[in-house]
């Protein structure tokens, strides 16, 4: 080629080496993570100095004159830009400020699962524009720009010339934490909630009850934590730790999703609240254990009722889970009253069709309430009653996406969590598993993956406190955050995925948060909380 056409060859040369010099000028600025659907990268870079760098309001904003949500990210992203130094708002000679827009003014509010998280970023000569169509698709754009911002080896701050159109893959990017199998502080949960914010995770699935522990305050029912908590006071959320995680939560965008699992995983219930769970029988008579929750007395759907009802006043969510599974039937089974109702009501011996009756009840409780139910599986898949059901939380191994496309056939809407299960011990260089998950690689139109609206990363708490906590998380879960967030045929190599992460590891361990290594190597600015 270059015999034929000597003058073309020399430009291609040129035109070939000056890519280079962009791609190596660009490196620090490429590692946004979760990746953006859209961006456009320049050469051309501005200087940033925290004594000239400012925030400032346009369009709705300017007659509102503030945004309680916006105000306190610029303080918190102003550290996170430039650590060591804090905002105070008295910049009186700015050379570079971010303007935000926003196209409705909703910062009074609670996100929710049809929130807009959509945002343009430009950054340009002095400037840069955001623009979302709420807050809290602000509140991720500027987690975008903070990704942008990088450090050249003399300390000197920049930020390159960049056009950023981006929005989620799916609406529901959640991660759950168990706080019954181990009590985890509160501190723990709010520095996992900050970092969510930075994978832009928006739902946090708190499985505060289990069998072991109930360490949620109750106001109406305050034996359920004094006598069903490890501790009555050291190991329980009162109503005020509750409210300072729903209120640090909507500060960062994130919802925060309850869930009282029942009729199964309730043994500590029964400490505190008497004739609730199922007394078991051995040879005709009380063996002196109890099983699920006993679902043939009025006293049951009135206590749950009256619970249910101050839970939906704390937790302001248009959503409540409501667990549904692991159903151990062998105490129904043997309890004579159990199996007379059900004779009664003509299930025979399929227990399945008893657990179907009482959570179809507890749905109802709950709508009465205006809460949406979310179940795991196990209700969908025991039960042939289906139309009471709205979404549905697929968690079990083996062909997952089977199960993802029966739920969707039979119109419901589903979760996914089965390949995003990080609570057992593993070498953090598998986040290449939780990578390569595609939620939507099953047989179906359109319309019904679409009813798909997102997955979650679950810790259960068996193996996990306080101590571990942020390690086992992180980065694993932040593979599966690009997943939820990301276009796939973008994010589809892993290989091309790794150098991007481990950058986003280092950000990570800057802002405080413990995050496992990928591999061997080193970061600039190492974990210094020690």
């Amino acid at each position: 080629m270059c015999s034929v056409n000597p003058g073309h060859c020399t430009l291609i040369k040129y035109i070939f080496l000056l890519l280079i010099i962009i791609h190596l000028d660009l490196n620090t600025a490429e590692s946004v993570w979760p990746l953006p659907q859209i961006v456009i990268l320049s050469s051309e870079r501005y200087q940033l100095k925290p004594q000239s760098f400012s925030f400032g309001y346009r369009r709705y904003l300017d007659t509102k004159h503030s945004c309680s949500v916006l105000d306190a990210a610029f303080k918190r992203y102003f550290s996170i830009l430039f650590p060591g130094y804090t905002y105070a708002n008295l910049i009186t000679f700015s050379v570079f400020t971010l303007t935000i827009s926003l196209d409705r003014h909703d910062c009074e509010g609670y996100p929710n699962q049809d929130s807009s998280e959509r945002y343009k970023l430009n950054v340009f000569a002095g400037q840069a524009s955001l623009n979302a169509e709420t807050v809290w698709g602000s509140l991720r754009g500027l987690e975008t720009f903070s990704q942008l911002v990088y450090q050249d080896d003399f300390g000197s701050y920049y930020i390159n010339k960049t056009e950023i159109e981006d929005y989620p893959q799916f609406n529901y990017r959640g991660i759950l934490l168990d706080t019954s199998r181990h009590y985890l502080p509160v501190q723990a949960i709010l520095k996992t909630l900050d970092a969510m914010a930075y994978s832009k995770f928006n739902v946090f699935h708190w499985h505060l009850v289990d069998d072991p522990s109930f360490p949620y305050q109750s106001h109406k029912f305050p034996d359920l934590s004094n006598k069903g908590a490890f501790h009555p006071v050291t190991h329980i959320y009162t109503q005020s730790d509750v409210r300072r995680v729903i209120s640090y939560a909507r500060m960062r965008g994130i919802r925060v999703l309850p869930e009282f699992d029942s009729p199964g995983h309730t043994k500590s219930w029964g400490k505190g609240q008497s004739e609730l769970l199922t007394p078991c029988y051995r040879g005709g008579t009380p063996s002196g254990t109890f099983g699920p929750v006993n679902p043939t007395l009025p006293s049951t759907y009135q206590f749950m009722a009256s619970l249910l009802k101050e839970v939906a006043s704390v937790f302001p969510d248009p959503y409540i889970h409501l667990g549904g599974d692991e159903v151990d039937f062998s105490c129904w089974r043997s309890n004579p009253y159990i199996r007379a109702f059900m004779h009664k009501m003509g299930f025979g011996l399929d227990f399945s069709k008893l657990e179907a009756f009482y959570i179809e009840k507890i749905v109802n409780i709950t709508s009465v309430l205006r809460k949406t139910s979310i179940v795991w599986q196990d209700v969908f898949d025991y039960h042939e009653r289906r139309k009471f059901l709205s979404v549905v939380e697929v968690w079990k191994q083996g062909c997952y996406l089977c199960e993802v496309r029966r739920v969707v056939k039979a119109g419901l809407r589903v979760i996914l969590a089965s390949p995003w299960y990080l609570d057992q011990p593993g070498p953090t260089h598998n986040w290449a598993r939780y990578y390569n998950v595609w939620p939507l690689a099953f047989k179906g139109t359109e319309k019904q993956k679409s009813l798909v609206i997102g997955g979650e990363v679950c810790l259960w708490g068996e193996y996990i406190d306080a101590t571990n906590l942020s390690p086992r998380l992180w980065p694993r879960a932040s593979a599966a955050a690009e997943r939820l967030w990301s276009n796939e045929r973008q994010t589809s190599c892993v290989e091309r995925a790794f150098p991007r992460l481990q950058e986003f590891r280092c950000k990570l361990l800057r802002r405080g948060i413990q995050a496992e290594p990928l591999y061997v190597g080193h970061c600039k600015h190492e974990y210094q909380s020690v």
